[in-house]
């Protein structure tokens, strides 16, 4: 049922996935660290992918799934990096540190705290029932991910051919 609706169901989960998040970010002020916006991307690029898909209902179907996969990949790169810096596993990108660098001058520190991102990458700012919201985006694309692959084999895998 689930591979059969497929195309429907992974639209409605990138959907809430980045209503979501951008819902926390502008409605709730959760602002969200580099990492964060990273993980965003494939939503964006699943859904784009999805309207092709809707659309043009004559479109190969395989390529825009084998580039969600791609995507997918992508964003549990990021989404993993971001739980392990998170748990003080991994260390975050250069651009998550809030950490400024000794100055000489006060024009020099001031420039430092203004080009620096208030939010740090391995700090958690939502959670449910303890877990982060990069824990559960790993979660979700891993979700997402195995059944894709599921998705894109039975409906383009190499198939027996039956002898009569």
């Amino acid at each position: 049922m689930i591979i059969r609706n497929w195309t429907t169901l992974l639209f409605v989960i990138s959907f809430i996935s980045i209503s979501s998040a951008l819902v926390a970010e502008y409605f709730f002020n959760l602002q969200p660290c580099e990492l964060c916006l990273k993980q965003r991307h494939p939503y964006y690029l699943i859904l784009i992918c999805l309207v092709f898909i809707f659309l043009l209902k004559n479109l190969i179907k395989i390529w825009p799934y084998i580039i969600i996969q791609f995507a997918l990949v992508y964003g549990l790169f990021y989404s993993i990096w971001h739980v392990g810096v998170e748990n003080k596993i991994l260390k975050g990108p250069a651009g998550c540190s809030v950490m400024l660098t000794s100055s000489e001058s006060a024009s020099d520190l001031k420039a430092q705290i203004l080009s620096k991102q208030v939010i740090s990458c391995d700090e958690v700012i939502w959670s449910f029932f303890g877990i982060s919201a990069a824990t559960i985006n790993t979660i979700v694309l891993l979700v997402i991910f195995i059944f894709n692959a599921i998705y894109l084999y039975r409906n383009n895998g190499f198939k027996k051919e039956k002898n009569i």
